[in-house]
């Protein structure tokens, strides 16, 4: 049985993502920093429920350790948990507004893969797929008919060029793994205030695809559920 943990995953897309993955099979972890959420996400689906917030290193540290008690290892790792910093104008962002975003967009995927790539070494065919967006990419960001391109900020966009560039890197450090990013598309969700066009098993389909790759599947790479994203 393919074991997956998700992080941010009590709503939203990694709630759906969970939900889809138990639904084929897998055997998921719902990870996310508030217990009482997280248990009652994990316990509606019928998944496992690890505490877990992305950017303390004890309660990263900790989850992992729970995780290799249980499961031994991890065949896919979602990192899912993300947050959006608030629709800051921005003239009106501080530094300290964009170190909040980027501490849990950017370094937090690091402090979990870090946590975790012990286990997915103990996988067969191990998978990272690292939760992206539209909003990251210079070339999507800059098309004068795509919607992201009319959206100014400081901080949520950056963080995941970040996330992109992070994603490439990890591939190439770690060619016994294979490692994408993934962009779920203008989703309705709580993040967005539900403005999103697509519904969320839509906005799972890159995620879900990207999950189920095998060991000759793609490495480094950043799709939608239409395909290729450009850079």
């Amino acid at each position: 049985m393919t074991t997956t943990l998700i992080t941010g995953a009590n709503k939203g897309l990694g709630r759906e993502a969970a939900r889809r993955l138990l639904a084929d099979g897998h055997d998921v972890w719902v990870a996310a920093r508030d217990p009482e959420k997280g248990r009652e996400a994990a316990g509606a689906l019928g998944a496992r429920f690890v505490a877990l917030d992305v950017t303390d290193d004890a309660s990263v540290t900790a989850a992992a350790d729970h995780v290799a008690a249980q499961s031994g290892a991890l065949d896919v790792l979602i990192n899912n948990a993300g947050i959006s910093g608030g629709l800051l104008r921005p003239e009106a962002t501080t530094p300290d507004d964009v170190a909040r975003v980027l501490k849990t967009n950017v370094v937090g995927i690091v402090r979990v893969t870090k946590a975790f790539l012990p286990l997915l070494e103990r996988a067969e065919s191990p998978v990272i797929v690292n939760v992206s967006s539209g909003m990251g990419s210079l070339a999507v960001t800059t098309h004068p008919e795509r919607l992201e391109s009319g959206l100014v900020g400081f901080a949520y966009s950056p963080s995941k060029a970040a996330v992109n560039m992070l994603t490439t890197q990890q591939a190439k450090a770690f060619p016994g793994i294979r490692v994408n990013a993934v962009d779920p598309g203008y989703t309705g969700t709580d993040f967005n205030d539900n403005r999103g066009h697509q519904t969320v098993e839509e906005g799972t389909d890159a995620i879900i695809a990207m999950a189920k790759i095998g060991p000759d599947g793609p490495t480094g790479t950043f799709t939608d559920r239409n395909g290729p994203v450009p850079w």
